[in-house]
């Protein structure tokens, strides 16, 4: 059964980080001894800084270096960073109200969710693909891993096998979100006679723009490539009758505001629109307010992070290398497939090298690599043909990935969200997945 279908995965995320549990460090389980920098109670926060430069943590109280402007790390309290999952058979399970089989969809669709194994709607598809397929607006707000991408899919293929001129324009905030969108598809139209195009940056805009003049159904990008084709005159918005906005959060923490604004003004009025979202931020809002009529909104998340998720810190002992502490982690034989996560694209290529030396087989993405390149990577994680994948928060935003035993942040996040979309990369489908944050 697929991963975002397993019956366990209702709706209830467990406490937030740190929840009944103590604020001062305890030795982590794996025997890694206690030592290293202070927590700065007194500033509320990591007595460390990022440091663009070395790709690590600059120790001095908060000085900058290079003039660089970085964040400290918003977490008051480095307990957040330790809980404990919840015992999955004590979670109250969601109740559809809904199978598959009774939406008001075409045979043939309903014949390749069965073969895809999808029997039970996860709480967002089974509250948000009725109304998409009265053709309302919806907002839907649910954590990652929940199912969102089906929840706007299967209704709006229905749509384009009804009525064959109907194209989707779907923006995404990554390259990586975009193809594991366009896989989803084709997973749910073979057979169907329904095209699409898959268009981001790092790949041939020449192909991209050979694949729009066929006029596909479905056109899933990233904001800036969108902008660049609609500005060649290559994509022509207002064939356009729907569109959705999928993690649309992360588009505008990564500064896409304007090119979404650009996007959503070029196509056809009256339009259906959907948003899809793990927060709802007041740009959104203004968004919301601008681009969509009377939407439904839909929320079914219920906590920051996975109730599946054990959260714990490392902590690096005075006088030891960060680097053998990892080291000494990734040769357990529980760490069997292991995604690491560093705050820069010079700092997430360096480690991947520095373990390859050390034996281990183990690859990057970020934004420096090239599509095909960065498609790679992931494929050789997922089959397991790599045991570590190391990536930068851009690169792995929305990554469905099976099987993650271990998510580490080497590097501490930005933000509380960045967090939390770390560490539901493992976890998933039921299982329990550990997390890990290094602390100097």
């Amino acid at each position: 059964m697929p991963n975002s279908q397993k019956p366990s995965q209702g709706g209830k995320f467990g406490r937030r980080p740190g929840s009944g549990t103590s604020s001062h460090f305890k030795q982590h389980r794996f025997g890694v001894s206690k030592g290293g920098r202070p927590y700065n109670k007194t500033s509320g926060g990591f007595a460390n800084r990022s440091n663009r430069t070395s790709g690590g943590y600059k120790g001095g109280g908060g000085n900058r270096s290079g003039g660089n402007k970085f964040k400290q790390a918003v977490f008051s309290d480095i307990s957040r960073f330790v809980n404990k999952a919840v015992i999955t058979e004590e979670v109250v399970h969601f109740v559809p109200e809904h199978q598959f089989t009774d939406f008001q969809i075409e045979e043939s669709l309903k014949k390749n969710i069965v073969a895809k194994g999808y029997v039970t709607p996860t709480p967002i598809q089974d509250r948000a693909i009725p109304h998409v397929l009265r053709g309302q607006d919806v907002v839907g707000i649910a954590n990652t891993g929940t199912g969102k991408t089906a929840a706007f899919l299967i209704p709006l293929i229905h749509k384009v096998l009804k009525n064959r001129e109907e194209r989707v324009l779907i923006m995404v905030p990554t390259r990586e979100l975009a193809t594991q969108i366009g896989d989803e598809l084709r997973g749910f139209t073979g057979g169907l006679r329904i095209n699409s195009a898959i268009c981001v940056g790092g790949a041939s805009i020449y192909n991209q723009q050979s694949d729009l003049r066929r006029k596909p159904n479905f056109v899933i990008g990233t904001p800036g490539r969108l902008k660049d084709l609609l500005e060649r005159k290559s994509l022509i918005l207002s064939t356009f009758g729907t569109v959705v906005l999928d993690e649309a959060d992360r588009m505008l923490d990564m500064g896409f505001i304007n090119d979404m604004r650009i996007i959503l003004a070029q196509l056809t009025t009256p339009r259906h629109t959907l948003f899809f979202s793990a927060t709802l931020s007041s740009e959104i809002e203004v968004l919301i307010k601008n681009f969509l009529n009377e939407p439904v909104r839909i929320k079914v998340t219920t906590g920051d992070t996975a109730k599946n998720v054990d959260q714990d810190v490392v902590r690096v002992p005075s006088g030891k290398n960060k680097i053998d502490v990892l080291h000494d982690l990734l040769n357990k034989p529980e760490f069997n497939k292991v995604l690491i996560f560093g705050r820069t694209k010079h700092g997430v290529e360096k480690l991947s090298k520095v373990l390859n030396d050390k034996g281990f087989k183990s690859d990057s993405i970020h934004g420096n690599k090239t599509q095909s390149r960065r498609q790679k990577a992931l494929d050789l994680f997922k089959q397991g043909r790599t045991k570590v994948l190391v990536a930068t928060d851009v690169a792995a935003r929305g990554l469905d990935i099976s099987d993650v035993s271990h998510v580490i942040n080497y590097e501490l996040p930005a933000t509380q969200e960045d967090y939390v979309h770390r560490i539901g990369r493992t976890g998933r489908a039921g299982k329990k997945g550990i997390a890990l944050t290094f602390i100097e």
